[in-house]
């Protein structure tokens, strides 16, 4: 058992990057952790292991986070099983064990109360050590179906934790038994958005605020698809909303000469910008219906704010994963996917009941509210606390 004596650190190694929405669960639970220990008189000593060129290296770094790095191998996955068999899967995957063997030197010096791993190829040999080297290993799952890392790691995990009660199902028979459903950690500061701020902040002079207001995202490098699917249907939806684009720094140029031949009352309703920044909760807030990608950090705050959206799947994403969520939140009533066609028509017709009718648009943000767990970081920091007291 280990001590709780007032003042002793607790000791934690977070592993798990690649993706913000690997990293940013991760980095969440930790402030939680934090601001919950502090307040019984101790602190967390923690050190983040991952890939040198990883998002997760950069967080750790502007975050003030000790970092140490492993070698790991990413599976290329294809249909094609000669492709499995690629020059780079082959290198990469001859790099898992002496990235084991890295990770196992780091656990057992650092020798953490906890190891929490949230996934991503980096993950998977961490927590192979940790359970080598006889520590505690929690793995937490941000998406409804189970990704590949954490497939393995279910196996070895003393607790896994899971966003979504449809997702036990899928976890090894011996991983179900323990299982608990946290939810998706979401940024505490997500939920102190001001709509007042977004149009102060942005300058939102010219929005009708008697009117709804649709905030498009594609991410913070926009898409492409997104940006081209809302174009075509752009002067329909500013004679019926405000409108808040999100482009992606790359793709401002080109949009701002389509919106430089809007006329000007509807050109006085649409915001067009490269990045949102700081400002983001605000715009949340201010939004009453959201098109996005439904990447799994999307529709936790997505759900955690009770927000209507329309949903655009990325189709490359890692195991279709973005379209099991939004399908997921489809089936529940808590969006509206496009999980087949997508273009300006499809598009006009999933949004505009939403625009049309606020009391079906208040019914899907209620719905989706339903689904979400705003104090997920919370649960998840109760089941790494409950590991290490069993220990």
């Amino acid at each position: 058992m280990i001590s709780a004596t007032v003042g002793s650190p607790f000791r934690l190694i977070v592993t798990g990057g690649g993706t913000g929405g690997h990293t940013y669960p991760a980095l969440t639970t930790l402030r939680t952790l934090q601001a919950r220990l502090r307040g019984e008189g101790r602190v967390v000593d923690v050190l983040w292991v991952g890939s040198a060129d990883g998002l997760e290296a950069r967080v750790a770094a502007s975050e003030g986070i000790p970092f140490a790095e492993v070698a790991t191998g990413k599976i290329r996955r294809s249909k094609n099983p000669l492709k499995l068999v690629s020059p780079a899967n082959m290198r990469d995957m001859g790099n898992v064990p002496r990235g084991v063997a890295q990770a196992r030197r780091i656990v057992a010096d650092f020798a953490p109360d906890v190891v929490l791993a949230t996934g991503g190829y980096v993950a998977i040999p961490v927590g192979l050590a940790a359970k080598m080297t006889g520590r505690p290993l929690v793995v937490h799952e941000q998406t409804v179906r189970l990704g590949l890392a954490n497939r393995v790691l279910a196996r070895v995990a003393a607790r896994v934790a899971v966003s979504a009660e449809s997702t036990v199902s899928l976890l090894p028979e011996s991983a179900q038994q323990t299982a608990v459903v946290t939810g998706n950690p979401v940024r505490a500061e997500v939920f102190t958005g001001q709509p007042d701020k977004a149009v102060h902040a942005l300058s939102l002079t010219g929005f009708n605020r008697a009117m709804p207001t649709v905030y498009v995202t594609g991410g913070a490098q926009g898409s492409m698809q997104i940006n081209s699917t809302v174009s075509g249907v752009l002067p329909w939806l500013l004679a019926r909303t405000n409108v808040i684009h999100q482009c992606g720094p790359g793709n401002l140029a080109a949009l701002q000469s389509q919106a430089a031949a809007l006329p000007p009352e509807l050109a006085a309703r649409y915001h067009l910008t490269g990045y949102v920044g700081s400002e983001l909760p605000d715009v949340l807030a201010l939004a009453d219906v959201v098109v996005s990608r439904s990447g799994a950090g999307t529709i936790a705050e997505l759900t955690a704010l009770g927000k209507a959206a329309v949903l655009i799947p990325l189709a490359s994403s890692a195991g279709n994963e973005q379209t099991h969520n939004a399908r997921h939140l489809q089936d529940a009533g808590a969006a509206v996917a496009l999980t087949d066609e997508v273009s300006p028509t499809a598009l006009q017709a999933a949004i505009e009941p939403l625009l049309a009718d606020p009391a079906r648009r208040t019914a899907v943000a209620d719905r989706a509210r339903a689904q979400g767990t705003p104090d997920a970081a919370e649960r998840l920091a109760d089941v790494v606390l409950s590991a290490a007291a069993r220990r």
